[in-house]
């Protein structure tokens, strides 16, 4: 029996990874992008990424959606924590990771993959069935456009 992966590893935590991530609204789609490398390989997801130390949660998400597909956008509103936990076949946590989700608006740029990444697409949130998505992605996309919809028509009548 091998030991477990350092502490530092993304396999094998000894306490649960912070993340952050990010839907981005364009034109009433939204930016997915295809993970090169695991967990959940070639799964469509958010830009997202690894909170750093002293980095604020919105900052992390804003950053991680530049490095990743080159695009910049205005968070409008904290969205929901997502937790995954997944567990090998002797029943010990493989990845736990605790993801803080934004929900923004596309400001600038040109969606490329960079090298974490196979993909970057602009989806209509009602086609995600066609895509191999990851676990909870359909609810954390549902309702971050759920209030990108609302902040749209309160500013429509000038509210915010």
């Amino acid at each position: 029996m091998s030991a477990a992966p350092p502490a530092s590893s993304r396999a094998y935590p000894e306490r649960p990874i912070l993340g952050a991530s990010i839907a981005v609204f364009r034109q009433g789609r939204v930016l997915l992008v295809k993970r090169a490398g695991p967990p959940f390989s070639s799964g469509y997801t958010l830009p997202g990424g690894l909170v750093e130390a002293g980095e604020s949660l919105e900052s992390a998400a804003l950053r991680e959606l530049r490095e990743e597909t080159g695009v910049s956008a205005r968070i409008c509103g904290f969205n929901r924590n997502v937790e995954i936990i997944d567990r090998d076949e002797a029943g010990k946590i493989r990845h736990h990771f605790v993801i803080a989700s934004f929900a923004g608006e596309w400001t600038e740029g040109d969606s490329m993959p960079g090298p974490e990444l196979c993909e970057t697409v602009w989806v209509e949130p009602g086609s995600l069935s066609r895509f191999p998505c990851t676990p909870q992605i359909r609810e954390v996309i549902e309702s971050a456009e759920t209030m990108i919809k609302a902040r749209g028509t309160a500013l429509k009548r000038g509210e915010a």
